[in-house]
């Protein structure tokens, strides 16, 4: 970031650094340490000494300041091949969604499906259906506007013009909860709240137009074939530099300021929904009325009603689920299968069911606050890590792990794919501010198969920061090069001694 930068640039950058793409990698964000150690009053299991020439070199080198953690180990064997301060617990940002990802493989299966279904508690007469017509949500974290729009296409086909009773949505296949983590920006899109209902990763869309000396504003759910408008959700500009934006949680709407010196021309910018199952049900009372549907506001209820299936979304399979996860880092994916796994009632017992399994089934790799790797105070060891994701491949589902990580190929120093390297990398980044993780495998075409796991964190670096910086911090990307320059240069230095 330059010096000269104004600070209405400065908030029209970050106005604009997420108006476009609907997926976003997990954030940098500063967040407090726990105690680095993970054993709970047990003695840590000891690593053999092993040969490490210039693996300290590369690390300091590398000047990320706080710590840094790796390990490299074959995968058939366990044999660990390379350590540098294994045992330091650091954040392990979204590279925590590779646990997640066994945690739900194991314990809902690869195939398992989210549906999402409207009901009626009565027949359909004439039109008009007598009694209650049930959105009911099953946690389908990739349940998009289109699919909802879709759904009430198929109302229509099935004659459904009106109710005489209410319109009731039940969201209650998973918890309540109004936010991811309590320590990021209030607008930050990678945070949002969620629910047994859940649409376009939990995000509202905000779009501004300039219209003489103001500005007409929406907020929609849109998708590719459909933006039904939403009340719900309400924004103001206010004549100020800063902050760039302000948020109230009303009784019944969510209510958003933004800075006029941000906003400059047209534009748009996907914002966090915090009353998941409302915003959802709105959204569906709008797409019905698109296809002349008269449905009264609807109501959340606490129960689900029985009812006559008239319309259905079943969502991919969960290994394709978790695919998309992985690659697009969806924070709100990995918090509702987690939840889904565990059947817990908040986040909070769910992250601790989660690590109570993989304490139990993959060697204790951390602990864990949530399932995402948002939560401030997750802990991962890149031994515990590496072992994990040796461990996981032999549980129920684990097979599956491999071939839904992310793959890559081997680059150089600057960042380049050496394009003649036959060896294949599949492996999980996870991005945090002043942190930054990889963790997987190093598959050559023939030979020796690899594990490992890194991770570097600044943590009182991150703790230093106001919440004002936390979307870009001062510096923060000039550090996440440097880190990401050295995992490249550790893969290929493991590929290069081990997979020949």
């Amino acid at each position: 970031m330059t010096h000269d930068l104004t600070r209405r640039g400065l908030l029209a950058a970050l106005l604009a650094s997420v108006a476009t793409p609907l997926l976003a990698e997990a954030p940098r964000t500063s967040q407090r340490p726990l105690s680095r150690s993970l054993t709970h009053g047990q003695a840590a299991t000891p690593v053999a000494a092993v040969p490490q020439a210039g693996l300290a070199d590369l690390v300091g080198a590398a000047d990320l300041g706080g710590a840094t953690s790796v390990v490299v180990l074959d995968a058939r064997t366990g044999e660990v091949l390379e350590v540098h301060s294994p045992e330091t617990a650091l954040p392990p940002a979204s590279v925590a969604k590779t646990i997640t990802s066994l945690f739900a493989l194991e314990k809902l299966g690869p195939d398992h499906r989210f549906s999402t279904t409207v009901l009626a508690t009565g027949p359909v007469v004439k039109g008009v259906v007598q009694g209650d017509l049930v959105l009911v949500g099953g946690g389908d974290p990739t349940l998009g506007t289109d699919d909802l729009g879709d759904m009430a296409a198929r109302l229509k086909a099935r004659g459904v013009r009106g109710l005489t009773g209410r319109y009731l949505a039940w969201d209650g296949a998973l918890p309540r909860i109004e936010r991811i983590a309590a320590d990021q920006p209030d607008h930050v899109g990678y945070d949002p709240g969620l629910s047994g209902l859940i649409l376009n990763f939990g995000r509202v869309y905000f779009e501004w137009k300039r219209a003489g000396s103001g500005y007409n504003l929406s907020m929609d759910a849109r998708g590719e074939r459909f933006a039904p408008q939403i009340d719900l959700t309400r924004m103001a500009v206010e004549n100020r530099e800063a902050p760039l934006f302000t948020y109230r949680l009303g009784q019944s709407t969510e209510d958003w300021t933004v800075a006029r010196e941000a906003l400059g021309a047209d534009g748009s910018r996907w914002l966090p929904v915090r009353r998941a199952g409302p915003y959802v049900a709105e959204a569906f009372r709008g797409l019905c009325a698109m296809q002349g549907i008269t449905l009264p506001p609807p109501e959340i209820v606490a129960a689900l009603p029985a009812g006559t299936e008239l319309a259905r979304k079943d969502s991919e399979p969960l290994a394709v689920v978790l695919r998309g996860m992985l690659r697009w880092s969806t924070n709100i994916t990995a918090e509702a299968v987690g939840l889904g796994a565990s059947e817990a009632a908040s986040l909070a017992v769910s992250g601790q069911v989660m690590t109570d399994w993989a304490r139990a089934n993959l060697g204790h790799p951390g602990d864990f606050v949530d399932h995402s790797g948002l939560g401030s105070q997750s802990r991962v060891t890149a031994l515990g890590m590496a072992r994990a994701l040796v461990a996981g491949r032999g549980r129920p589902g684990g097979a599956h792990l491999p071939g839904i990580l992310r793959e890559f190929g081997l680059t150089d120093d600057k960042g380049k794919a050496m394009k003649d390297s036959k060896v294949r990398v599949r492996a999980k980044t996870g991005t945090l501010n002043f942190t930054s993780g990889l963790a997987g495998f190093i598959q050559p075409p023939a030979g020796r198969e690899l594990a490992f796991a890194i991770f570097s964190s600044d943590i009182d670096r991150r703790a230093a920061l106001p919440m004002a910086d936390r979307e870009e911090p001062p510096g923060g990307k000039a550090w996440l090069k440097r880190a990401r320059r050295l995992q490249a240069q550790l893969v290929r230095r493991w590929a290069e001694s081990y997979c020949a």
